[in-house]
């Protein structure tokens, strides 16, 4: 499994205030991660990658920046970190789950201009992947470079996008973006179809023993629109970790990489999406909800329930973590509490590290309660 990161602002930031700075950025946790407890594989070390937009005068694709080395290890990402601004930057650290260590497995993906992120897994893999492939047009299919379910999955996305997107074409670059409901819709149809080929499976290999559970936190943006996705193939377990936060100003504190978000009135400048936190202020983070879709558009930031058969209308319904956990994850526990590992030997009197016990990610993880499949807006 992988962790990773989402900057939306209204104005250009430096990607090393985001991802090398920070106490806990998300270079630190590919060999750190607090929220991610897979013993098989400690780190998230099989490669990483920063896609981020630029200037509008040099077109509106994305750059992207993929390696196979460990983030930790790579000195060309801190060189360029230090010296590249954008206003909208998607980062991901990998951990192999489906492909090899390849620079094409490595996220995010790209299509024009829209980038794709994934962190988790598509259920029984193995057994849906040639009915998925099957089901894209050839130029989709061709599309994938690969060995990835994520990519995969991004190639169904487009493939969706450009049938059942209500005339859009995903190969386009529309003044101001796609429209914000058709990328949330076709990200909703590609889920549901996800889960249409798990469901065929007992059905054409005659097995009722493979893993169908799928974990879908997926990340797709179109250079003005992010949608994400927090999602578990199941009513009674929990999704992988995911939370947002939102503010006017990002700011290193006194301390060196004791980043925070302010907010100096109700607007929103900046909005932040990551699979852990990236600071140690518990009021800065909200959990997203199991089985929800989030939106940013426009800095203000929306989110819906995904309602199919996985869906349940009790927000105080309790889903087991066990399954994120045997994939190596961290999500919500019982009582509303997080797993977590046991905190490092030594640290700042300052500092709550995440994971210590009832530190900031146990308790900000209690969000979840009473949040569960309630639409939040934060208006600009």
């Amino acid at each position: 499994m992988c962790r990773f990161l989402v900057y939306k602002g209204r104005n250009d930031i430096l990607l090393s205030k985001l991802i090398t700075e920070p106490t806990h950025s998300i270079l630190h946790q590919s060999y750190d991660s607090r929220l991610r407890l897979d013993t098989r594989r400690p780190v998230n070390g099989d490669g990483f990658g920063v896609g981020f937009y630029t200037a509008p005068n040099l077109g509106p694709e994305p750059c992207i920046f993929t390696s196979t080395l460990p983030a930790w290890n790579c000195e060309n990402l801190e060189r360029l970190a230090s010296k590249t601004c954008s206003s909208l930057i998607f980062a991901h650290i990998r951990a192999t789950t489906e492909g090899a260590l390849a620079d094409n497995n490595c996220h995010p993906f790209q299509h024009n201009t829209l980038m794709w992120m994934h962190n988790g897994n598509l259920g029984g893999w193995k057994y849906i992947k040639r009915a998925l492939a099957d089901s894209l047009a050839d130029k989709w299919y061709l599309s994938v470079k690969g060995g990835t379910d994520s990519e995969w999955a991004f190639a169904l996305f487009l493939d969706i996008m450009e049938k059942e997107g209500g005339g859009v074409d995903p190969s386009s670059a529309p003044e101001g973006g796609f429209p914000p409901e058709v990328l949330r819709t076709v990200m909703g149809k590609t889920i549901r179809k996800i889960n249409a080929f798990v469901a065929a499976i007992p059905k054409s290999f005659g097995i009722t023993d493979v893993e169908t559970r799928s974990l879908l936190n997926f990340a797709v943006t179109d250079g003005h629109t992010v949608v994400c996705t927090r999602y578990v193939s199941s009513k009674t377990d929990e999704a992988a970790s995911l939370y947002f936060s939102s503010g006017t100003k990002w700011r290193e504190g006194r301390t060196k990489g004791n980043f925070k978000m302010e907010r100096h009135d109700k607007g929103a400048d900046i909005v932040l999406v990551a699979s852990e936190p990236l600071t140690f202020e518990r009021h800065n983070w909200v959990t997203v909800p199991t089985n929800s879709i989030l939106t940013i558009h426009k800095q203000t930031v929306v989110v819906h329930p995904i309602i199919d058969e996985f869906y349940d209308q009790d927000p105080n319904h309790d889903r087991s973590t066990c399954f994120a956990v045997s994939k190596g994850l961290v999500s919500r526990g019982p009582g509303g509490t997080t797993v977590v590992p046991p905190p490092p030997p030594a640290q700042t009197e300052e500092e709550e590290v995440l994971g210590a016990p009832g530190s900031f990610a146990a308790r900000v993880a209690m969000n979840d309660v009473g949040r569960r499949m309630r639409e939040v807006q934060l208006h600009a």
